[in-house]
């Protein structure tokens, strides 16, 4: 009979660990965040610049910066934003929370291998090592998420970080 309580016990403490370990991870941690502008880093002076955008949706957390994740639509076509914005050939979206559904990030990565997206470079160090990436489709919308850059997967993977690395904020 005690085998049994010892049973039950461990089956709803799993059960009990498992429902509260996947609502912290998709649901607490995140909240919706006011996005006033999406910024693109410009080719001619190398500093971030607003672009046009509208309905601008966003959420981020506080437990790691590569957590931002946005989604805006804009009016500027592709040719003018590949003319005067650094691009990144590189950018592979993350994925976001189910319930942020304006943000699926197989569907954004389908669009960039097809070349019916364009990612470039939002922002260079948002966090230490983090660098901001916005998507744009043809039809004019976007997508924003952060990315570690060099310094920040050298940092995090254990590798010595070099001079070519900014200073990090010990808070």
């Amino acid at each position: 009979m005690s085998g049994k309580v010892v049973g039950i016990f461990l089956m709803l403490s799993g059960l009990i660990a498992g429902v509260s370990l996947y609502y912290l991870q998709v649901y607490a941690f995140y909240e919706e965040v006011k996005a006033d502008e999406i910024s693109l880093v410009s080719l001619a002076t190398e500093t971030s610049e607003p672009i046009l955008a509208d309905d601008i949706q966003a959420i981020d957390a506080d437990s790691s910066p590569i957590r931002f994740r946005a989604c805006f639509t804009t009016d500027q076509s592709l040719a003018a934003l590949t003319e005067s914005y650094v691009m990144r050939d590189d950018a592979e979206p993350r994925n976001a929370p189910s319930w942020f559904d304006c943000f699926d990030a197989e569907a954004i990565a389908t669009e960039l291998k097809s070349g019916t997206a364009l990612a470039f470079l939002g922002e260079k160090n948002v966090d230490f090592g983090v660098d901001r990436v916005v998507a744009v489709t043809e039809d004019g919308r976007g997508y924003v998420w952060h990315e570690l850059n060099d310094c920040g997967e050298k940092a995090y993977d254990g590798t010595i970080v070099g001079e070519e690395c900014p200073e990090r904020d010990d808070e």
